[in-house]
């Protein structure tokens, strides 16, 4: 049994990660706003504090084992480039020291497949994350996804048998397979495998091996 400290619990995928650890025997605390306490699943712990700002939830960190950090604006796009800006990388910088200061032992989190065609402001800020977490020294899991197939999230299915061809053919396999699609099930599925395998130093998940967890 871990004890797993997650920003973003409330979200489209914290939401559904969270009953998951509860089931499977960890202890779970979700860091929210004092008005959204209540969207919060049964049985998980509320530490009430704002992930933007370090000060208001560094010092309630502890005692926890794993930091998973799930901030983010809600379904990307590349007209969200401000969006990702004041909210994505603030999180992450607020996220990664107070970790260090807390003494995480595991630092889980979910940055975007790269590079891309598309999505410059959201690459930039998740790479600046990851290179954040780098110089942190951290041992830290990577989850490099580039479109999460769900709920709300289904567009893209259309788009399958075009993914099977281009992985199949020499020339464009490596990118079809880097910016593939992943489902919402192998999304969590490789969470929480990450949350309960740690990683010693920086390790790194491309979408074929979230498919895989």
């Amino acid at each position: 049994m871990q004890t797993v400290f997650i920003t973003g619990g409330t979200g489209y995928i914290g939401s559904r990660l969270i009953p998951i650890l509860l089931n499977r025997g960890h202890h779970v605390r979700a860091l929210t706003r004092s008005g959204s306490k209540h969207k919060l699943p049964q049985g998980c712990e509320a530490v009430i504090g704002d992930p933007l700002d370090s000060d208001s939830f560094a010092q309630q960190i502890r005692p926890s084992d794993t930091f998973v950090q799930l901030v983010g604006v809600p379904k990307p796009s590349p007209a969200k480039g401000a969006q990702f800006r004041a909210v994505d990388l603030p999180a992450i910088r607020a996220a990664v020291p107070a970790a260090v200061e807390a003494g995480i032992a595991h630092f889980v989190y979910v940055s975007v497949a790269h590079p891309a065609p598309s999505m410059k402001a959201y690459i930039e800020v998740r790479s600046e994350g990851e290179e954040l977490i780098r110089k942190s020294g951290l041992n830290a899991t990577v989850l490099r996804p580039w479109y999460v197939l769900g709920p709300g999230h289904r567009w893209p299915y259309a788009l399958l048998p075009a993914y099977a061809i281009l992985e199949r053919i020499p020339k464009t396999r490596e990118t079809a397979l880097r910016l593939g699609l992943v489902t919402l099930e192998q999304m969590l599925n490789a969470l929480a495998a990450s949350i309960e395998t740690p990683a010693e130093s920086l390790r790194i998940l491309e979408v074929p091996n979230i498919r895989k967890a």
